[in-house]
C-alpha cells in the first residue's frame, strides 16, 4: 500500500475522471494508494480540506497558510490557527515555510508566519509540513530555533544532500515528488539514494508537478505509484519494499492519521 503524503484534492483537475473526485480517488486506490493527506494552504481552503477529510475515511488533512498565500503585511493569528487545528482529521500543520524565489521582498512576513506555525506545533504536538524554496539558511535556522520534538517533513524536496542531511539531523523527514523523475534532477536523485529508509515519504503535490511519463498533464494522486516506482529503482529496492516502508514512515510521523498498517 502507498500513501500520497501531500496532495491538494480541492484543486485537482478532474477532467480525466469525468469531473468526479470519487472517480479520481478510486483510480488511485486501484493503483494501491490507500491513504491521502490533503493539504491546507490558506484560511479560505481550511474548511474545504476538513470537509474532504470528513467525507472520506482514507483522507486526512492539514491546516495552515502557505508562504505565498499570506495576506499582505499580515501573519495569521495564532488563536485562529489553533482553533482550526482542533479537529480530529487535522493531523498536521501547514503547509508553511519560506519561499524567497517568488516573493523575496516578503521574507520578514514569511518568517513571522513560519514561527507562528512552529509555535502552534509546540502547543499541539502535531507535525509540520514545510515548503522551502530559495530560503535554505533561514529555513534551517528557524527549525533549529523551534527544536520541535515531533519534527515534521520537508515536502516536495528540491534541495541538495547537504540541506537534506541538515534537516534529517534535526529529526525531519524528506518527501519526494514527481520532480525526482525529471531529466535535470540528478542532484535530487542523489538525495533519493541517500535518505535513510525510515525517513522517506512519497507524494504527488497534485495537481502540480506530474511525474514522467505524465509530465505536461495535470497531476493526480494515482501518479504517486509512478513516483514510488521510480524512487525504488533509483534506490535499488523493490517497489513493494519502498511502498511498505514509506507507508510505515507516514504512520510514524502522522500518528493521528487513519491510515492502515503497511502491507
Amino acid at each position: 500500500m502507498l500513501v500520497d503524503s501531500h496532495c491538494h484534492l480541492d484543486r485537482l483537475d478532474l477532467a480525466a475522471h469525468g469531473g468526479s473526485l470519487d472517480a479520481a480517488l478510486d483510480a488511485a486506490r486501484a493503483r494501491g494508494v490507500g491513504h491521502f493527506l490533503c493539504i491546507g494552504v490558506s484560511a479560505e481552503n481550511a474548511a474545504q480540506v476538513k470537509a474532504l477529510a470528513e467525507r472520506y475515511p482514507d483522507v486526512d488533512c492539514s491546516v495552515g497558510i502557505h508562504p505565498l498565500d499570506l495576506a499582505p503585511g499580515e501573519a495569521p493569528a495564532l488563536d485562529w490557527l489553533l482553533g482550526e487545528l482542533n479537529h480530529p482529521q487535522v493531523v498536521a500543520i501547514g503547509e508553511t515555510g519560506l519561499d524567497y524565489h517568488y516573493e523575496p521582498e516578503a521574507a520578514e512576513l514569511q518568517q513571522a508566519s513560519f514561527r507562528l506555525h512552529l509555535e502552534a506545533a509546540q502547543v499541539t504536538g502535531k507535525p509540520v509540513v514545510i515548503h522551502t524554496r530559495a530560503a535554505r539558511a533561514d529555513t534551517l535556522t528557524l527549525l533549529r530555533e523551534a527544536a520541535l520534538p515531533q519534527a515534521g517533513v520537508l515536502h516536495c524536496f528540491t534541495e541538495d544532500w547537504d540541506m537534506a542531511k541538515a534537516a534529517l539531523d534535526l529529526g525531519y523527514y524528506i518527501s519526494l515528488s514527481g520532480i525526482v523523475t525529471f531529466r535535470n534532477a540528478d542532484a535530487l536523485r542523489d538525495v533519493a539514494r541517500q535518505v535513510p529508509a525510515d525517513r522517506l515519504l512519497v507524494e504527488t503535490d497534485s495537481p502540480y508537478l506530474a511525474p514522467i511519463p505524465h509530465r505536461g498533464k495535470s497531476n493526480l494522486p494515482e501518479y504517486v505509484h509512478d513516483v514510488a516506482q521510480f524512487i525504488a529503482l533509483v534506490r535499488g529496492e523493490s517497489f513493494e519494499q519502498l511502498s511498505a516502508q514509506t507507508t510505515e514512515n507516514f504512520r510514524r510521523l502522522f500518528p493521528l492519521a487513519r491510515v492502515r498498517a503497511a502491507s
